[in-house]
């Protein structure tokens, strides 16, 4: 297991500089000018170049890398061209936000996900199978965004009860250690900022949990319907165990297993996916930081934010390995 967890970290190391390389070139050599953006119609040759010489595009695109690259090994991302500001300290402020929300619309869509599936496995063969297959369909055809769109119209103009712009109530300032304010209100246990905090995150993680519910109940009802008919399954029916009991404590530990695979595969596209829904509902996070960052040619804070993005999508595929690990014997003892 150390053997195989050394060699995936070393694997993680080639690939984010993998990431770092492309992303790097890519941003360069797209057309627009980041110094040309920052400065007023007015400005000279000689302030373009010395804000090119300030940011080091005055070098080529091979010494421009291995200078960021340097600095990334010593924690240094650079500084953002339009806030002024050192990018790592920019992206880990934001990183709890996106982090937060990712994570309660993982936690919806298991839940959700979850009950479809076993709703479904254990009322087999009839129409209540039936329907859950097409509200599996429907949730499946309509991309995040859009149920964005629906969620700010049902709840925001229609029915106004969710708070659909923004992350917390401007009259409830945290003041808190930490930019996880979720998990940090309720450790000091103010939950009327959770609750507001909550109130604001649900909307945008339903949008994302959605599509991603119906995934997960498709795949985990096909799995618990292919394991019900195994032996030790019948042998347990045999026994005189309940219906209940023979889907929760018999088949759904050997048929998640291919789930968890796909949760971790589908919570990677799920982090990514907040960049369009925090811009939809104005989220103060590190999706809606990346848009202002392509959108104002800040080539610093563009690699900072995709470099942490490849972070994440690495660690959660090594952390979906390892959980497959343990709970799959076969493969801990190979």
């Amino acid at each position: 297991m150390l053997k195989a967890v050394l060699t995936r970290l070393a694997t993680t190391l080639v690939t984010l500089f993998g990431v770092a390389v492309i992303v790097f070139v890519v941003i360069r050599v797209v057309p627009g000018d980041p110094i040309a953006m920052m400065l007023p119609p007015g400005a000279t040759e000689d302030d373009v170049a010395r804000l090119r010489t300030l940011y080091g595009l005055d070098k080529t695109i091979a010494e421009q890398f291995f200078i960021w690259l340097g600095g990334v090994v010593q924690g240094d991302f650079g500084v953002s061209i339009t806030m002024r500001q050192p990018v790592l300290g920019l992206v880990l402020a934001r990183l709890p936000a996106t982090l937060e929300l990712s994570v309660m619309a993982l936690v919806i869509a298991v839940v959700v996900g979850g009950v479809l599936a076993l709703t479904g496995t254990r009322l087999r063969d009839t129409r209540t199978e039936g329907g859950i297959d097409v509200v599996n369909g429907m949730a499946l055809s309509v991309p995040d965004f859009l149920w964005g769109l629906v969620l700010i119209l049902v709840f925001g103009v229609l029915w106004p009860v969710f708070s659909i712009s923004g992350r917390v109530s401007p009259v409830l300032v945290p003041e808190f250690a930490t930019n996880f304010f979720l998990f940090e209100s309720l450790l000091r246990l103010r939950f009327d900022l959770w609750l507001d905090l909550v109130g604001h995150m649900l909307m945008p993680a339903l949008a994302l949990a959605i599509p991603l519910a119906a995934i997960i109940g498709q795949l985990l009802k096909q799995s618990l319907k292919e394991t019900m008919h195994l032996d030790y399954v019948t042998l347990a029916r045999t026994k005189g165990y309940s219906e209940n009991h023979v889907i929760l404590h018999e088949a759904l530990r050997n048929a998640m297993l291919p789930t968890l695979t796909l949760i971790g595969v589908q919570f990677t596209f799920l982090i990514g996916g907040t960049v369009i829904i925090e811009r939809l509902f104005s989220y103060e996070g590190l999706g809606n930081m990346a848009i202002d960052a392509v959108i104002n040619r800040d080539l610093p804070l563009i690699q900072g934010i995709v470099l942490l993005f490849a972070l994440l999508f690495t660690l959660v595929n090594l952390v979906v390995d390892l959980l497959y690990a343990v709970l799959n014997p076969r493969l801990r003892h190979a």
